[in-house]
């Protein structure tokens, strides 16, 4: 990717990563990005880095733009190493001594990232930077997704400079959303319930923070993907997905399978619930990545999960999913468990034990059959998706 300007003197000089398909347990079938910004004026300043194996294109981006020894000052958004990753290759070309401005936790961070010493700047929130014709404010981010996240504000460009935030893993050479259209908020949804769903009330707190500062954002630049030149479109999506409130009429059936059993049941269960027009997706946990499973959790109001017993317990892959899903801590859920078993059938107990323990209102008792489903057990399962339904219908919007 070479630079590109996205207003006058600023410039993305970032990187694609095409070909990465794993970002520690998230599925990126669309690869990522990982962008930079250089802001030229009085003062040369670059906003980020990129990952450590992409070093050598990143400067050469920048050579593109400007000869690097001539940057003047680095701002650190996020010490997470794909943003951090090439920081020492930058400061050993522009000089060791030159200042990078992070906040008070990103200067701890990089201290122990680092063993070298750099002259790492605190820089506080609400604090005013001025740096030659152009001005730069921070706001902190704690836990958005890391303790040292921070935003950066352009004043005279009306750029915010948001690290992860409103970020999503995608590739391309559409670097707008609006060139991009509609499409991207797919993954700017599966970001979000990937990385962030976890620290919603914190959003709705920034979002809450960030109007009342007023300030005028004219195009938000996120570290991965897009930029965004409508900013009003995925504010808005971060305050619904947030909120946790204005969920659709949606069922997600997650399960594994040994023999089709609990297959079966889960696709009757899903048959109820489309009955009754719900909007439903049936996903097998072996076909379907973790990541892409909470994509769809993250606006559906009902999650049932479906499991054969093995070994007095639920199947692995299940397990892992709950797992997952227990940590980004989804909330205003309906949770129903369903299962096959041979001979002990502990399996639908567990799963309703994992789904209340993360506050979901439970449709109960779950649904259990030994062996293989005949058809009385499937008509069982259809009406359990309708009961399931008749639960969301009755909540939420609804109510």
């Amino acid at each position: 990717m070479k630079p590109v300007q996205i207003a006058k003197g600023v410039y993305d000089v970032g990187v694609i990563d095409w070909t990465i398909r794993d970002f520690h347990g998230y599925s990126t079938h669309m690869g990522t990005s990982y962008n930079a910004f250089l802001v030229l004026g009085e003062k040369t300043v670059l906003i980020d880095t990129v990952k450590k194996n992409f070093a050598d294109q990143f400067l050469r981006n920048i050579a593109g733009i400007v000869d690097p020894s001539e940057i003047d000052v680095v701002i650190s958004n996020h010490t997470e190493m794909d943003h951090s990753g090439s920081l020492p290759h930058v400061m050993n070309l522009i000089g060791r001594d030159k200042p990078i401005y992070c906040s008070n936790m990103g200067k701890k961070n990089l201290s122990r990232h680092f063993v070298d010493a750099f002259n790492l700047q605190e820089i506080r929130e609400g604090e005013d930077l001025v740096l030659g014709d152009k001005t730069y404010s921070f706001i902190e981010t704690r836990m958005l997704h890391w303790p040292d996240s921070m935003f950066t504000y352009l004043k005279e460009d009306k750029i915010l400079f948001s690290s992860d935030a409103f970020g999503q893993h995608y590739a391309g050479h559409e670097q707008f959303d609006d060139r991009v259209g509609e499409k991207i908020m797919f993954h700017a949804k599966k970001y979000f319930a990937n990385i962030l769903l976890l620290y919603a009330p914190l959003i709705l707190k920034l979002i809450d923070k960030v109007i009342k500062m007023g300030l005028d954002i004219r195009m938000i630049c996120p570290d991965h993907g897009v930029m965004w030149r409508k900013p009003s479109s995925i504010i808005d999506a971060y305050t619904r997905w947030s909120r946790q409130e204005e969920l659709d009429d949606k069922a997600v059936v997650v399960y594994d399978t040994m023999w089709h059993s609990t297959e079966q049941m889960g696709l009757s269960i899903a048959d109820g619930l489309h009955a009754e027009g719900i909007d439903v997706r049936p996903m097998k946990l072996r076909e379907h990545d973790r990541s892409d499973i909470m994509t769809e959790v993250c606006d559906a109001r009902a999650i049932v999960v479906g499991s054969p017993t093995l070994n007095n317990g639920i199947f692995p892959t299940v397990a892992d999913f709950l797992t997952y899903m227990k940590g980004l801590k989804p909330q205003n859920r309906i949770g129903a468990a369903f299962g096959s078993f041979g001979w002990s059938g502990e399996s639908v107990k567990i799963l309703e034990k994992e789904l209340a323990g993360m506050k979901f209102n439970m449709v109960a008792p779950g649904l259990k059959h030994q062996y293989v489903p005949d058809n009385d057990a499937i008509e069982r399962c259809v009406a359990f998706g309708r009961q399931i339904a008749a639960a969301v219908k009755a909540s939420g919007n609804h109510s």
